[in-house]
């Protein structure tokens, strides 16, 4: 299997994990790890302790991505949470 193709695979738990993101919601989670995935990032989801539906506050979720992969999936998820068009917002007239 060529370098390009193991880049493009699922993380094994052999390799170096890094934490690019945590959060309480599972869903925001997801949805960064689809952010990174569709630019080229594989990336894991790791709940930590406790589930947010019995202890609130308690635990959260992780996304993780390969250790030389950090840089660049902190730097998406950056710019992801700064670049929402202003028409983007939801106003009250809307809902």
């Amino acid at each position: 299997m060529s370098d390009v193709a193991q880049k493009n695979d699922k993380p094994t738990p052999e390799e170096e994990l890094v934490k690019v993101f945590d959060t309480e919601q599972e869903s925001e989670a997801m949805v960064v790890r689809g952010l990174l995935e569709a630019n080229g990032i594989p990336a894991v989801i790791e709940n930590l302790d406790a589930p947010q539906d019995v202890l609130p506050g308690v635990g959260g979720v992780i996304v993780l991505v390969r250790g030389e992969q950090a840089e660049e999936a902190a730097r998406l998820i950056q710019e992801a949470r700064t670049d929402l068009p202003d028409d983007e917002a939801v106003s009250e007239e809307q809902v």
